[in-house]
């Protein structure tokens, strides 16, 4: 079944010791990003999602212990004249991760069959061609020992039109929005076929998509985090090295370390 996006709309309130929740989670991805340095992983972590919708917010608290040699956030905006005279995923290509690292994409190549499609910034063609090419994009990232996760932050009108408003209200917030904003939300029934046509036709095994309610945000942040830690740790070894016995006769010699019972 394919994803509709109607059925993220609930907004629920998050329900339990939010701080606590959020605390033991942040843990649990802190040693998730440790098994991709000490295993030689690499992932990927893609967010889409509607203008306002709390992505900055879930990347924020992803990555609150995470150490930050290890991971990088690429915010994606329209393509530069240098990349738009190359395929579309040309630049993708150089933000992927290495060995032991995650990238996260605040926005990505989804760009092509959303705004470029809705808003006529490439052909029809290109965008009708763009599903199959990202298919085989992200299996080949799949075959080559990477993961992917994508997830789709959801939230109604109501509720972006309040977020919008509030950032018009919230001087150190003014920056994030723009004409732009409101251009998008004029069209949001083209979006909306658009997101559809979107899930349908790139919803893999290799790199299937999670919606997340975020009408409500900490029950959001909370379901987009567990998803997160709950696919990487199904993907990357999650045991931990027993400690170099050189290294602890150093320590035993230097300090008169005794391995905790």
């Amino acid at each position: 079944m394919t994803i509709d996006l109607a059925d993220y709309e609930k907004g629920a309130k998050f329900k339990g010791d939010y701080e606590a929740r959020l605390a033991e989670l942040q843990e649990r991805l802190a040693k998730i990003q440790v098994a991709h340095i000490i295993h030689d992983r690499r992932s990927v972590i893609l967010l889409e999602g509607w203008d306002a919708a709390g992505k900055g917010g879930i990347i924020k608290r992803m990555t609150a212990q995470w150490d930050p040699r290890y991971y990088k956030v690429h915010p994606i905006s329209a393509p530069t004249e240098e990349e738009r005279d190359r395929h579309f995923l040309w630049r993708f290509w150089t933000r992927l991760p290495a060995g032991r690292n995650i990238a996260i994409f605040d926005r990505s190549w989804y760009g092509r069959v959303l705004v470029e499609r809705v808003e006529g910034f490439c052909s029809r063609g290109e965008w009708k061609r763009a599903y199959e090419e990202i298919n085989a994009f992200e299996k080949q990232q799949v075959d080559a020992g990477t993961n992917i996760v994508k997830l789709f932050v959801h939230i109604t009108q109501k509720v972006q039109d309040e977020q919008l408003a509030e950032r018009l209200d919230t001087p150190w917030k003014r920056w994030k929005t723009g004409a732009d904003d409101y251009r998008n939300r004029a069209r949001r029934a083209d979006y909306l076929d658009a997101m559809h046509d979107m899930f349908r036709k790139t919803d893999t095994k290799a790199a299937p998509w999670q919606a997340i309610d975020n009408n409500h945000r900490r029950a959001g942040r909370i379901a987009a985090l567990e998803h997160v830690a709950r696919r990487l740790e199904k993907l990357v070894p999650m045991d931990f090295p027993e400690a170099d016995p050189e290294v602890v006769k150093l320590a035993a010699e230097a300090y008169g370390y005794r391995k905790m019972p």
